[in-house]
């Protein structure tokens, strides 16, 4: 058994190592905040940005001391709890935050990382107080005692309000600001681009103070009152003297203002984020620590009777360990791959530009587009003719440069501005009125308000638009339900497991971080194929790989069709169940290709319009033939899960003959296209036309199984829908078999 005193140094080691590890996760969620305004405008080169953002960090975690009080004392009262508790508590919520930030990041869900402390630590110490309430034999009642329900209450209607706000005021600000730079901002920005900038870096100066100024470990308290005290001097003459450098640079030097503040809003929001969130990753290890210090010095009592009313003290947190930890957020910047995940996923649902979802429509979202809809046409009847005519050229859309896909920014830099800008003062107005407001919630929403302003959301897009919108604002009121009930069972488990449960916690976290990993792996090596499908390629080497996407799912159908009805045949549900799983991926890798092949012609002029209908018949039909499979193993996964009859043994030979038959045409199939041997259509015809008629006898002999009761009703329904899944895939086969042969004729000789 471990000594008491050991055994809490180890649990103070085991906070630091998830306090790295929270730290990679959190920044791999929290990095959207800052990065989707500059790599969504393209305002400089990715390493450029990176650099900007790195400074904002660093410089930042020297300004977030006096918010680490939070996690001693903002969600409960200390005084309430005993040493052994509060470590309790504090280890609940780091093994929770890490787990549930760590998925969000691997589904690529931006979230918020405040939501999540604070929901952690409210859940975790209401499950300890619940206990310790039962325990002494008081009433349940007694819980509330231990909570500050106040601060708790107040920041979910800062949710509320913070949601609601931001994308109303990014909308409002995105229309005042189109109006004045329209699309063609680089025929209008020069007249208004240095009085914009003189407001907007304001503006950002007036968020870095109030929102910086705050617990700086390197701002005196007599300079942070004489900065509050001269706030609107301050910005009188920051606002005359950018304006004026701005237009110097502009005029002289021929600098893009709207990058510069794009960069500038960059690094004040990166600065904020360190400053304001490095709490939510190292709040609890380090009143972990500062327990531990303080139970340590005090010899002689026992951790179960040892108050923690010594938290409610302000205690300084050691520079090292900020910059330590402003050093594992920059290098997780550079190198975490989840952070790209997350802020791909705000990019994309801010680009201006059409293209592939990352969202399906739902209900809801359906509903709010009607809804728009409908009121646009309301207030057509309501605005005269003429102003909207003036309205709607201020709006019009400019034929964009030829630029190569995948540097094409996903908006302009008038929004990226507007996107940065509004979210910093936004933020400043909240923590100057001390609304418990989320970076993360305002800066999604306003980027989502000017990109809705901006008509980004066009018929094209806006269901699914706005349905992915609301499926991240569900993710977050669900991190605060999640957080909290997580938290409070693992408390739960370490109120009585005491070093049993810390060990499996910490196993566990590790099994689950490594499963995330190898998920998230899994998906960027899916986007990569995405991405390099969309890339410019002589149109030979378009056709090769076309080609081999056409070989290898076909190839994979034989294997699909078979290994499932072996899965029938012996009644193995679970591989059956593996099996639908991969046929489900194989479709959906071909969705993706159709929902690409318009974007993939777009890109070859020259390629006439008959290849062109053939290419993209061609696709469809791989299309229906992975729906059909798909169909046809989800029949059998049914069937076993439902403990229907075994198949009968004529039944299975029939499978198994059907399965060699199909497995032999379509090796012809991919023989033709990969050693791109000429297949005699008469053999292939004559194939298909014998499996056909297999498929026929087949069918007749389930009528006689039938009548001689032999098989039952499920049965029966199972192969009927199997035969009816198998012929719809041969035909599918002949007809992409058709268009691809003329195809790839017509676009050989183009080629």
């Amino acid at each position: 058994m471990i000594p008491l005193e050991y055994f809490y140094l180890i649990v103070v080691v085991i906070l630091f190592l998830l306090a790295v590890s929270d730290l990679v996760v959190g920044v791999g969620n929290d990095a959207v905040n800052f990065l989707t305004g500059a790599i969504g405008s393209r305002a400089a080169n990715f390493k450029v940005i990176m650099w900007v953002a790195t400074i904002g960090v660093v410089i930042g975690t020297t300004f977030s001391s006096g918010m680490m009080e939070i996690a001693r004392n903002g969600i409960f009262f200390p005084e309430k709890f005993l040493f052994s508790d509060v470590m309790i508590i504090f280890l609940a919520v780091m093994f929770t935050d890490v787990i549930l930030l760590d998925f969000f990041n691997t589904v690529g869900l931006p979230t918020s990382t405040t939501v999540s402390i604070i929901f952690e630590l409210l859940g975790s110490a209401v499950m300890v107080a619940l206990l310790k309430t039962i325990q002494a034999g008081l009433p349940l009642g007694e819980v509330s005692m231990y909570i500050n329900t106040a601060s708790a209450l107040g920041i979910m209607r800062g949710i509320l309000v913070s949601v609601i706000l931001a994308f109303t005021v990014g909308a409002l600000i995105q229309y005042i600001a189109r109006m004045i730079f329209t699309f063609d901002w680089e025929k209008t920005y020069k007249y208004y681009a240095s009085t914009w900038g003189g407001l907007s870096i304001s503006a950002i100066t007036y968020f870095i103070l109030i929102k910086g100024a705050k617990g700086s470990t390197i701002i005196s308290p007599d300079m942070a009152v004489s900065i509050k005290e001269n706030t609107g001097l301050i910005l009188l003459f920051s606002f005359i003297g950018w304006t004026i450098v701005l237009q110097i640079l502009s005029s002289l030097f021929k600098v893009n203002i709207l990058k510069i503040i794009v960069l500038f809003g960059t690094f004040a929001l990166a600065m904020a984020f360190a400053g304001n969130d490095l709490v939510n990753f190292i709040g609890a290890p380090m009143a972990g620590y500062e327990s531990y210090r303080i139970f340590a010095a005090k010899e002689g009592i026992a951790a179960d009777s040892f108050t923690m009313d010594a938290l409610n003290h302000a205690i300084q947190t050691p520079t090292y360990f900020l910059i330590t930890a402003g050093i594992i957020m920059a290098l997780t910047l550079w190198f975490s791959k989840k952070a790209k995940t997350v802020t791909r996923t705000s990019v994309d649902l801010a680009r201006q530009a059409d293209g592939a979802e990352r969202f399906k429509s739902n209900f809801l979202g359906r509903i709010i587009v009607r809804g728009a809809m409908l009121l646009g046409k309301l207030l057509s009847f309501v605005i005269p003719a003429r102003v909207q005519k003036n309205i709607n050229k201020r709006f019009k859309q400019v034929q964009p440069r030829l630029i190569r896909d995948k540097d094409k920014p996903a908006f302009d830099l008038v929004r990226g501005s507007v996107n940065l800008v509004v979210a910093s003062a936004l933020i400043a107005l909240g923590t100057s009125l001390k609304l418990p407001l989320s970076t993360t919630y305002v800066t999604f929403m306003v980027a989502m308000g000017t990109s809705f302003t901006d008509k980004a959301w066009g018929r094209e897009s806006a269901v699914y638009r706005v349905s992915g919108v609301l499926v991240v604002i569900g993710g977050w009121f669900l991190t605060a339900l999640v957080a909290f009930t997580v938290s409070g069972v693992i408390a739960s488990l370490l109120f009585y497991g005491n070093a049993y449960a810390v060990a499996g916690m910490m196993v566990i976290s590790v099994f689950i971080l490594l499963r995330t990993h190898a998920i998230h792996k899994d998906t960027e090596k899916q986007e990569k194929k995405h991405q390099e499908d969309l890339e410019i390629i002589p149109f030979d080497q378009q056709l090769a790989r076309y080609n081999q996407q056409c070989s290898s799912f076909i190839g994979l159908i034989p294997d699909f069709i078979g290994q499932s009805f072996d899965c029938l045949i012996r009644e193995k549900l679970n591989k059956s169940v593996r099996t639908l799983g991969k046929v489900k991926k194989a479709s959906k890798e071909i969705k993706a290709l159709r929902n690409t092949a318009p974007a993939i012609l777009r890109k070859y002029e020259a390629l006439q319009a008959e290849a062109a209908y053939h290419y993209m018949q061609s696709v469809d039909q791989m299309k229906e033939i992975a729906d059909n499979t798909v169909k046809l193993v989800q029949h059998i996964v049914n069937y076993l899960d439902n403990l229907h009859p075994s198949v009968h043994e004529s039944q299975a030979a029939d499978l198994k003959l059907l399965s060699s038959k199909i497995e032999a045409i379509i090796k012809q199939y991919c023989i033709y296209i990969n050693d791109h041997v000429e297949m005699p259509s008469c053999d292939f015809q004559d194939s298909l036309d014998n499996i056909y008629r297999l498929i026929e006898e087949i069918n007749q002999k389930q009528v006689s199984l039938i009548k001689e009761e032999k098989i039952s009703n499920r049965n029966s329904l199972l192969f009927s829908n199997i035969l009816h899944e198998l012929r719809n895939i041969l035909i599918h086969l002949e007809m992409l078999t058709t268009y691809h042969r003329k195809f790839n004729s017509l676009a050989s000789t183009e080629s």
